[in-house]
C-alpha cells in the first residue's frame, strides 16, 4: 500500500471516529427495543393501552449513553445537611409529612410541616422542598423554601405549579420537572411551562435524564419521551 493512499486511509477513519464520537455526544441514541409512535389524545383508546401497561420505565444517562429500567416508586425522600437528616414522605391522599432528625442524639426530631413531600435538595446554598398531590379532583403542588433557625425551620413557599410534581432533576444551573400534564423549566426561579397539556397525563412520568437542552429523557408508563427545549418538539419511544 502506498505512502498516499496509507495515508488517505488512516484518515478517513480519523475523521469518521471522530464524527462519531461527536454526534454520540450531541445525540441520544435510543435502544431498538423502544419504537417511536405518534403520542396518543389522553384519555383515547390508545392512550389507555399505555396506561394498562405494567411497566413504567425509569431513564438515566451514564458516560453519554442512555440506560433504562424499570421504575421503583418511593414514598420517603431524604437530605442530609450539617446538623443532621431531613426526611421526607409522601403517603398521596393520606397525606405526608416533614421531619428533621439531628445528629444530636440528645434533641428530638422536629416535626416541620404535614404535606406530601416529593423532593428534598440543595440548591445555591440554600436548602427546598417540593409537594404536590394528584388525587380525584386536586392536582398540583408548589415548591419551597426550608429556612434552618436554630433548632427549627420556617417554610416560605416559592411558587405554585398548576399540575402535579412527578420527576425532578437538576440540570447545571436550572431545575426540571415533569408534571402530571406538563414540564416546567425553573431557572433564577422563574418558572416557565415548556409544554402543557401532554398526552402523558395520567401515564406517571417518573424519571428525567439530560444530555443537553436538545435530548432531555423522560420515562413513563409504557415507555419513554426525548424532548427538545430548544425547538419545543417532542418524541414519543413506545415499548415494542
Amino acid at each position: 500500500m502506498s505512502k498516499i493512499l496509507k495515508s488517505f486511509f488512516f484518515n478517513f477513519i480519523f475523521l469518521t471516529h471522530f464524527i462519531a464520537t461527536c454526534y454520540g455526544q450531541n445525540n441520544i441514541v435510543i435502544p431498538k427495543s423502544f419504537k417511536e409512535t405518534i403520542p396518543p389524545k389522553a384519555w383515547s383508546d390508545n392512550w389507555y393501552k399505555l396506561n394498562y401497561s405494567k411497566n413504567e420505565y425509569k431513564v438515566e444517562i451514564t458516560n453519554s449513553k442512555l440506560q433504562i429500567g424499570i421504575a421503583k416508586h418511593l414514598n420517603e425522600c431524604k437530605l442530609e445537611i450539617e446538623s443532621g437528616t431531613l426526611v421526607g414522605t409522601n403517603g398521596g391522599e393520606f397525606g405526608g409529612k416533614l421531619i428533621f432528625i439531628p445528629k444530636d442524639k440528645s434533641k428530638s426530631d422536629v416535626k416541620i410541616i404535614k404535606a406530601n413531600i416529593l423532593f428534598l435538595f440543595q440548591f445555591k446554598g440554600k436548602i427546598y422542598f417540593i409537594s404536590g398531590l394528584l388525587h380525584m379532583s386536586f392536582n398540583g403542588g408548589g415548591m419551597f423554601e426550608l429556612k434552618p433557625e436554630g433548632d427549627n425551620f420556617s417554610v416560605q413557599k416559592v411558587m405554585d405549579f398548576e399540575s402535579a410534581p412527578m420527576a425532578f432533576t437538576i440540570y447545571k444551573d436550572t431545575l426540571l420537572i415533569a408534571a402530571d400534564k406538563g414540564f416546567y423549566v425553573i431557572k433564577d426561579l422563574k418558572k416557565q411551562l415548556i409544554f402543557d397539556n401532554l398526552f402523558w397525563e395520567g401515564l406517571y412520568p417518573n424519571s428525567i435524564a439530560v444530555l443537553n437542552d436538545k435530548n432531555i429523557l423522560v420515562g413513563i408508563r409504557s415507555g419513554i419521551v426525548k424532548l427538545d427545549l430548544n425547538t419545543k418538539r417532542l418524541r414519543f419511544y413506545m415499548k415494542i
